[in-house]
């Protein structure tokens, strides 16, 4: 087992003006983690807290247990939580995720974080109104501390490891949960095939996109007809990326407006998949290098191409509270989503 013990440090004066002085911290006010804090933090885990359990790109910066707790009590989780951001770290580093790209590109690409399952009840986190905005603990410092570890850890601070032209308020933190109370469908993980208690599901994205729908009185042509229009340009990633994921995060008005009319999360993965779709030419016309799959090169130019290469590259869930919206979350293109049972 190989083992990390980072640096003890006696602070005599403001704990922020120090991290800033370091090059640390994201701007926000912090918690001083002292050793308590972080040993209550680590109360929550399993395992050595200095044992090494991965890297993070693009600094292959070290993480352990304690260097996670350090990053959580900083940012104001509660221990309770602390299992979650370990999870999502884990998520993180997959190599499917392309977390070097998705940390250093231009794009202002940051990671949103979905719990699932019971932790989102034990621990208290959002799933309902307002569940990406401010005013829940559990979301917002979850966030922000897979943010701060991201900086602290992996490297990616703006300027350094973190080259996006603008970044984006996700940036601070991008959490929320499932709202499987309000959804007609089986939890998003077990759809992915984690069956557990608790999962974490990592999307590395662009800030939502909303779809307001009032006027279709349930009607779920009208509904998907406008989120597969969010999902149809040429501005995002996924456009030159035949491989990028959608994440279509329904309301619970439109959810039970669907399933109302008998449609499983299946039929409107297809419906979006046939319906988000633009004539070969406009793609041509604007991308130099398509990332396409190789039947996608061939059509001609009047053939209306899908936004994706397969329906199961649109995620479906459920979360948020009352009134009739939903959200789209295209990807940075060159990453997959992970989802992952909850571990200490």
């Amino acid at each position: 087992m190989t083992i990390y013990e980072p640096e003890l440090v006696e602070v005599d004066g403001d704990v922020m003006e120090m991290l800033e002085a370091r090059g640390l911290g994201d701007g926000l006010p912090v918690v001083t983690p002292t050793p308590e804090r972080v040993e209550a933090m680590l109360e929550h885990s399993s395992g050595p807290a200095d044992e090494v359990l991965f890297t993070l790109q693009p600094r292959a910066g070290i993480v352990t247990r304690r260097v996670v707790a350090i990053n959580a009590v900083l940012a104001g989780c509660r221990p309770a939580t602390f299992p979650v951001v370990l999870t999502a770290l884990r998520a993180l580093a997959n190599p499917a995720v392309n977390l070097r790209g998705v940390n250093a590109t231009t794009h202002l690409v940051a990671p949103m974080i979905l719990i699932h399952g019971e932790i989102a009840r034990t621990a208290s986190f959002n799933s309902r109104v307002g569940c990406f905005g401010p005013g829940n603990r559990a979301n917002a410092t979850v966030g922000r501390a897979v943010r701060l570890v991201l900086m602290h850890v992996a490297g990616a601070t703006p300027g350094l490891g973190d080259a996006a032209t603008h970044g984006q308020p996700a940036k601070y933190a991008f959490c929320a949960a499932e709202n499987l109370d309000e959804s007609p469908w089986e939890s998003y993980a077990r759809s992915r095939g984690v069956d557990a208690p608790s999962a974490v599901t990592v999307h590395c994205g662009e800030g939502p996109h909303n779809v307001h729908d009032a006027e279709a009185a349930g009607e779920p042509a009208l509904i998907l007809g406008k989120i597969a229009s969010a999902m149809t340009t040429l501005a995002a990633n996924n456009a030159p990326v035949s491989q990028g994921e959608f994440f279509v995060i329904l309301g619970p008005e439109h959810a039970a407006s669907l399933a109302q009319r008998a449609m499983t999360r299946r039929d409107v993965q297809s419906f979006l998949f046939d319906h988000a779709r633009m004539p070969a030419s406009l793609f041509r016309r604007h991308f130099e290098e398509l990332a396409w799959e190789p039947w996608m090169k061939q059509v001609d130019d009047d053939h209306l191409l899908p936004m994706t290469a397969e329906p199961d590259n649109i995620r479906v869930l459920v979360a948020g509270g009352p009134g009739k919206h939903s959200l789209v979350v295209p990807s940075w293109g060159v990453t997959r989503s992970i989802t992952l049972a909850v571990e200490g």
